[in-house]
């Protein structure tokens, strides 16, 4: 089991959960941040940092948003496990269902 960021981060990217983030599992795309289940330790401890509260444990991801936990995998199969964000760096991309969406917040 892992974490999801959901659409409220989408065009807003706060970064607060990297900060608090003890392994360096949240990657950032072009338009959002992305949790790398296969590095997260399900520690918990960017949800409660999250602004938008756009982090969610995987079960209790709302049904509307059930599908970012594909997005994220789907990110990461092409991505690749880079062994820490920091040292990634911003990827500039998205899984075609997030560039898909509409702008957020504007």
């Amino acid at each position: 089991m892992t974490y999801v960021i959901a659409q409220p981060c989408v065009d807003v990217k706060d970064k607060a959960c990297v900060d608090e983030c003890p392994v360096d599992c949240i990657y950032e795309g072009k338009r959002s941040l992305y949790i790398n289940p296969n590095e997260c330790v399900d520690c918990g401890a960017c949800e409660p940092v999250c602004p938008v509260e756009a982090i969610f444990y995987e079960d209790d991801l709302p049904d509307d948003w059930a599908w970012y936990k594909d997005v994220a995998d789907s990110y990461f199969a092409e991505l690749g496990d880079l062994g820490g964000a920091q040292a990634a760096g911003p990827s500039g991309k998205d899984p075609e269902q997030v560039t898909a969406l509409p702008p957020q917040g504007e």
